[in-house]
């Protein structure tokens, strides 16, 4: 890449590529339709046991397949990203998945439905990685905090467009749409990363082969390991705050009959504290600009610390609603500065596969989670479980982020356009390697 390509990059590192607010959208789409192609099947859990004639253990084996093939999805996907570029591996993940998900609505056999779920936890690993990495190279370096934000609060945004598709979609048209009516955003997603440009980081950073691409990751262990610990322990944080929350609201006599938001109870308190989670990602998200990604993510731990007494000992609907919705908008907060920091912390050659690899590998590590949450409950009783628990990780959590590195606002082009200077004033304006 010559001089002038160069420079061009880095004067879109500052100010953002031409279009790149579509590939930023892609992005964000792609995670908001993951997260919702995952959801339904958890609220789908009893008309999956009705149609296949299995125990509800078989049907959450089935997102336990979906969790497992994850690290595999983003690792394969990644390293595609990293050889090829963003865009036409990004395309074909959010074809591949959505296809597959459609195929799990049509399943005949309960056999076939779980290769189904096992092939799509390859692209919802797969698509993360390279939709954050599309996004941050893309977008301006002063609005990766809000940006940052706004893709991972898609997550708590596909829960509860589930929720609402459950409410509206399936009664109307039946259970089984709810596995096809994804297909118009991923057409969507098709034509805004086609339209988008290329990144021009990968383009100044590509690696020629696969063989390179691991050796790369393989250079920068220390730093893997780092953020592997922090995404393991962060996921324990957001699984642990979230996905038994609701049974636990079932076991609290007080809740019978109440009706929050015109639903049950345990049906409303979770779409209020989803709500705070969206709010709480893009606003720390962005506060991440100003005082850095490690102070927001401790501040963001610090809301979860004073909303622990509510959030797990609540003695009212209004203690409940409110300790669930600022437990969660820390929660998330925290998750929101994720995208930003670990592509500002990733080699730059590999940026594709590692900050997904990472992630993905993290989540899988912290699967434990729910069956130790479990057995402290049985042993101290709900409340207690879950305090001492949280409270022992978002500790954990404020150390890892307090001792860890942080490049907020990093260029992804400076070493190349260094590079180049020195190239130009010798006046060998050649490509770089």
């Amino acid at each position: 890449m010559h001089f002038e390509e160069i420079e061009a990059a880095a004067a879109s590192s500052e100010t953002g590529a031409p279009g790149w607010r579509f590939a930023v959208a892609a992005g964000i789409l792609g995670w908001i339709l993951d997260a919702f192609d995952f959801f339904v099947v958890v609220f789908l859990i009893s008309e999956l046991m009705g149609k296949f004639h299995v125990g509800k253990a078989a049907i959450v084996w089935s997102m336990t397949l979906t969790l497992a093939m994850r690290p595999i999805g983003a690792l394969f996907f990644g390293a595609l990203a990293d050889k090829f570029g963003r865009k036409k591996p990004l395309i074909a993940c959010v074809l591949y998945f959505s296809a597959v998900t459609v195929l799990s609505g049509l399943a005949p056999t309960y056999w076939i439905f779980m290769a189904m779920r096992l092939l799509y936890g390859l692209g919802m690993g797969g698509y993360w990685g390279i939709g954050a990495s599309y996004a941050m190279e893309s977008a301006p370096r002063h609005r990766r905090g809000v940006l940052s934000g706004l893709m991972q609060g898609g997550y708590p945004f596909g829960y509860l467009m589930a929720a609402i598709g459950m409410q509206t979609i399936a009664p109307r048209f039946g259970w089984q749409a709810m596995f096809f009516v994804g297909v118009g955003v991923t057409l969507v997603i098709v034509v805004l990363a086609a339209v988008a440009p290329e990144s021009a980081a990968w383009r100044l950073h590509r690696t020629p082969s696969l063989g390179k691409i691991f050796g790369t990751l393989f250079q920068h262990l220390g730093v893997f390991g780092y953020l592997l610990l922090l995404m393991a322990a962060i996921t324990c944080l957001s699984h642990g705050t979230q996905d038994l929350y609701p049974d636990f609201l079932k076991t609290l006599p007080w809740m019978n009959g109440v009706t929050v938001l015109g639903m049950n109870a345990t049906f409303g308190v979770p779409v209020i504290y989803n709500i705070g989670a969206i709010i709480g990602a893009i606003v720390v998200g962005a506060m991440s600009e100003r005082i850095g990604r490690r102070y927001a993510v401790m501040a963001a731990l610090g809301v979860c610390l004073l909303a622990m007494p509510m959030w797990a000992f609540g003695g009212s609907v209004l203690a409940i609603v409110v300790g669930s919705y600022l437990m969660q908008s820390g929660v998330q907060g925290a998750f929101g500065v994720i995208p930003a920091h670990l592509n500002e912390l990733a080699p730059d050659a590999i940026r594709g596969l590692f900050p997904g690899f990472v992630y993905q590998l993290g989540v899988l590590f912290a699967s434990p989670v729910l069956p130790l949450q479990n057995l402290l409950r049985s042993r101290f009783g709900y409340p207690w479980a879950l305090c001492s628990f949280e409270t022992l990780v978002i500790v954990s959590l404020l150390l890892i982020f307090w001792f860890g590195p942080e490049k907020r606002g990093r260029s992804f082009v400076t070493g190349h356009r260094a590079e180049a200077t020195e190239e130009v004033s010798s006046r060998d304006n050649v490509a770089l390697r």
